[in-house]
């Protein structure tokens, strides 16, 4: 009987957690919408300015993989939409060819620096004390 006490308590924090991520989510995206932007799009920039601080700067998208709850496939897709809106750029990595380099672009640099306030503004209200 205790196991399954644990078992159910482990259970209901798991799904408090699933549901503050979900919500927090949902909330992000709606005040990064009005800026052509949802949750993972602006991961991805914060990512970005974090990794690689200066224009000019780059990052590896396989640096990416792990810090973005995408899949690999996902996360080539979304990086290639932030390129055709002129967020981001991509080039090849010239030591291994396999590789991929990403960087913000002029664009994606002012658009993050505009709208990280919002987003750090939701994570306050949602996962603050």
């Amino acid at each position: 009987m205790a196991a399954n006490t644990v078992e159910t308590g482990l259970e209901e924090r798991w799904r408090d957690i699933l549901s503050v991520h979900a919500r927090t989510m949902c909330e992000i995206d709606r005040v990064l919408h009005p800026h052509g932007l949802g949750a993972s799009d602006f991961e991805v920039l914060d990512i970005l300015a974090a990794e690689a601080p200066r224009q000019g700067d780059q990052c590896r998208v396989q640096n990416l993989v792990g810090r973005v709850h995408l899949s690999q496939s996902a996360l080539s897709r979304l990086i290639g939409r932030l390129e055709k809106d002129g967020l981001v750029e991509r080039s090849v990595c010239v030591e291994d060819r396999r590789g991929v380099w990403v960087a913000l672009t002029p664009k994606g640099r002012d658009l993050h620096t505009e709208v990280r306030p919002l987003q750090r503004a939701v994570l306050e209200r949602m996962l603050g004390g």
